[in-house]
C-alpha cells in the first residue's frame, strides 16, 4: 500500500474511532443525565403521592379499626390524577392498579417501610420509571407505586444517536476530501524522492530531486541531491580511471609493439641476410636503440609502481646542491640555453626523487623548446614553503591537453616524443613524486608561446639554515 493511502486510512481510522467514542460518550451522557433527572421528579411524585395518601387515610370517618380495601381504592383514586399507580397490601398483592400494566411487583421486595425504591422497566413498547414506598396507615403497611412514562428520553437518546451518526458520516466526508489533499500535499516530497530514485536506479545520475518544502522531508530532499552529486562526481571519477586504464593499456600495448617490431625485423634482417658494414651497423644501432628504449620504459614503470607505497625518507640537503646536479645534468645540451635562479635554503627532503622530478620537467622543456631554445629553472621561498618552476618558451600546450600531461603514456605530439625516444611517462612519474610531498603540478602555458611547470613544497619540508646569498647561475 502507498504511503499516501496509509496516512489517509489512518487518519480516517483515528477520526472515526474518535468520533465514535465521543459520540456514544457524549449522547449516554446526556441520557443518563436525562434517566438521573427524571427519577429523582418520580421520587418526588412518590412521596407526595405517599403523603396526599396518609392525609386522605387520617381523615376518613372511622367506622373500622383496619382501613379497608374499598377505602384504599376510593383514596387511590382520587390522588391518581392521571398519574399511572398502583398500591398493593401487606402480601405484595395489587390492591389498586390505575391500568392494567402487567408489570412484575419484585421492586417491593427491595424496599422496607420508609425505604424508596426506583427502577427503569419497559412494557408495552413503552419505558417507564417504577417508583415505590411504604406507607403504613390504620393498621395497614401498603406500597404505593408510580409508573412514569420516559419513552421519550429513550426516543431522544435514539435521535441523538441516529443525529450524531450522520454527523459522523458527513464528518468522515469531509474529513476524507481534506485527508486526501493533506495526505498528498505531506507525501508528495517522498514521491518526488521516489520518482528521482527510480529515475537513478534506471541511469540518469543527472536527476534532482525537486526542493517542495522546509520540513524534515526537504531537508531528506537536499541530502538525496548532495548524495546524486556525490554519487555523479564518484562514477564520472570512475568512468575517468577507466578509461585511462583502457588509454594506458592500449598505450603501453603500442609502446611495446613499437620498438619490438622494430628489433625483430632488424634481428631477421641480419639472421637472413648478408650486409655490408654500413647496413650492418645501422641494423644493429636501431635493435640498440629501441632496446633502450624498452630498458627505459620499463624502469619508468617499475619506479611509477614502487612509487605507490613508498615513504619518504627525508634527508637536509641545500637548494644550491640541488640544482647543482640540475646544472651538470643538462650542461652537454650545448643546443640550449638553460638558466638557474634560486633562492638558498636547507631542504628537509628525499633528493633523489625531488632531483628526479625536476630532471623529468626540465627534459620535457627540453624536447618542447627544440635548437636554440631557453630555459629557466628557479627556485623561490613563497608562503612558507619553497616554490620550483621549469619555464620553456618552445611550442606550447592547448588548454584541452594540460589536464592530461599526467595520465600515463599521453604526448601531445607523440611523433616528436617518440622520436626523441620518450615514452610519455615523465610527468606521471612526477605527479606520483609530489604526492609524497602533498604537492601537485602546477602547468600553464600558451601554444607558440611556452610552458610554466611548478609545484610547492611546504613548510614541513624546509629545515632551519642560517640566511645565505642567493646564487645566479647562467
Amino acid at each position: 500500500m502507498k504511503f499516501t493511502l496509509k496516512v489517509f486510512f489512518c487518519t480516517i481510522t483515528v477520526i472515526a474511532i474518535a468520533l465514535g467514542f465521543g459520540g456514544a460518550y457524549l449522547v449516554n451522557s446526556l441520557f443518563g443525565a436525562a434517566i438521573e433527572r427524571e427519577t429523582r421528579q418520580a421520587l418526588d411524585e412518590n412521596n407526595i403521592l405517599r403523603f396526599a395518601f396518609e392525609t386522605i387515610a387520617l381523615n376518613v370517618p372511622l367506622k373500622y379499626e383496619r382501613l379497608q380495601d374499598k377505602t384504599i381504592e376510593e383514596i387511590a383514586a382520587t390522588i391518581k390524577t392521571g398519574r399511572y399507580i398502583r398500591i398493593s397490601g401487606e402480601d405484595k398483592q395489587a390492591l389498586y392498579s390505575f391500568e392494567n400494566l402487567d408489570i412484575d411487583s419484585d421492586l417491593l421486595d427491595t424496599i422496607g417501610e420508609t425505604m424508596q425504591a426506583s427502577r427503569v422497566i419497559k412494557a408495552r413498547e413503552h419505558y417507564y420509571i417504577n417508583t415505590a414506598t411504604s406507607v403504613d396507615v390504620m393498621g395497614r403497611l401498603l406500597y404505593i407505586e408510580t409508573f412514569k412514562d420516559i419513552s421519550t428520553v429513550f426516543a431522544d437518546r435514539d435521535t441523538g444517536f441516529r443525529l450524531y451518526r450522520n454527523i459522523t458520516l458527513l464528518t468522515l466526508l469531509c474529513g476524507a476530501v481534506i485527508m486526501s489533499l493533506i495526505s498528498f500535499w505531506l507525501t508528495r516530497p517522498v514521491s518526488i524522492l521516489s520518482a528521482a530514485a527510480r529515475s537513478m536506479a534506471a541511469g540518469d545520475y543527472k536527476i534532482r530531486a525537486k526542493h517542495v518544502s522546509g520540513d524534515e522531508l526537504g531537508l531528506l530532499a537536499i541530502d538525496f541531491n548532495m548524495m546524486a552529486e556525490a554519487l555523479e562526481g564518484q562514477i564520472a571519477e570512475l568512468k575517468e580511471a577507466a578509461e585511462a586504464r583502457e588509454m594506458f593499456v592500449a598505450a603501453f600495448a603500442h609502446e611495446l609493439k613499437t620498438p619490438l617490431t622494430s628489433i625483430v625485423g632488424y634481428a631477421d634482417l641480419l639472421r637472413s641476410r648478408k650486409l655490408d658494414e654500413k647496413n650492418n651497423f645501422m641494423s644493429a644501432n636501431y635493435i640498440y636503440s629501441e632496446g633502450k628504449r624498452l630498458e627505459k620504459l620499463s624502469l619508468r614503470l617499475l619506479e611509477i609502481i614502487v612509487l605507490k607505497n613508498r615513504v619518504l625518507e627525508k634527508n637536509i640537503i641545500a637548494a644550491s646542491a640541488v640544482f647543482a646536479v640540475i646544472e651538470d645534468t643538462f650542461r652537454p645540451k650545448q643546443e640550449i640555453t638553460i638558466v638557474i635562479d634560486y633562492d638558498e635554503v636547507d631542504l628537509n627532503v628525499e633528493s633523489d626523487l625531488l632531483i628526479a622530478a625536476l630532471i623529468n620537467i626540465a627534459e620535457n622543456a627540453v624536447k618542447a623548446s627544440g635548437q636554440g631554445g631557453r630555459i629557466e629553472i628557479s627556485g623561490r621561498i613563497a608562503d612558507g614553503g619553497y616554490c620550483f618552476s621549469v619555464r620553456d618558451y618552445g611550442h606550447g600546450i592547448p588548454a584541452a591537453e594540460i589536464k592530461k600531461l599526467t595520465q600515463a603514456f599521453y604526448m601531445v605530439d607523440k611523433s616528436r616524443s617518440r622520436s626523441r625516444h620518450g615514452v610519455g611517462l615523465g610527468l606521471t612519474l612526477c605527479a606520483d613524486i609530489l604526492a609524497l610531498y602533498d604537492s601537485t603540478l602546477e602547468i600553464e602555458s600558451t601554444p607558440g608561446e611556452g610552458t610554466k611547470v611548478s609545484f610547492r613544497i611546504g613548510c614541513s619540508f624546509l629545515a632551519p639554515s642560517p640566511d645565505k646569498p642567493e646564487k645566479h647561475l647562467e
